[in-house]
């Protein structure tokens, strides 16, 4: 399978207490962390790339730019939903959106980048 654009992935999860603000260190509230959000996201963005890598390579998160727009409080389910909405090389961008049970809560656009898994490693464990 080719990565394309229309390729689709969604992640989900419930809210619990050490997915808030208060316990990540990013507030001081028990909502819905922002980073947990932002993990989220590239998860589904992940999940839209399923089987569509070849062996060998994998993906990596370039860049995030997100919105928070609505507070989640904990025992809410949470989701995002990923859309691959330009390839260009190995740089594949998403269109994101994130949702609780009461409606979106976020938006991002996300970029990924295929690398080859071990020339990825070699380079960041030499910094060792």
């Amino acid at each position: 399978m080719e990565i394309a654009v229309g390729m689709k992935g969604e992640a989900s999860t419930l809210v619990e207490r050490p997915d808030t603000a208060l316990e990540v260190g990013s507030g001081s509230l028990l909502v819905y962390a922002t980073p947990c959000m932002a993990a989220l996201m590239e998860g589904a963005a992940c999940d839209a790339l399923e089987g569509a890598i070849p062996e060998g390579k994998t993906s990596v998160g370039i860049e995030l730019n997100l919105k928070h727009t609505a507070a989640t409080p904990v025992g809410l389910e949470v989701r995002a939903e990923a859309e691959v909405t330009a390839v260009e090389g190995s740089i594949i961008t998403f269109s994101i959106a994130a949702f609780d049970e009461a409606g979106q809560i976020g938006e991002a656009v996300h970029k990924r980048a295929v690398v080859t898994e071990q020339k990825f490693l070699d380079k960041v464990y030499a910094k060792l």
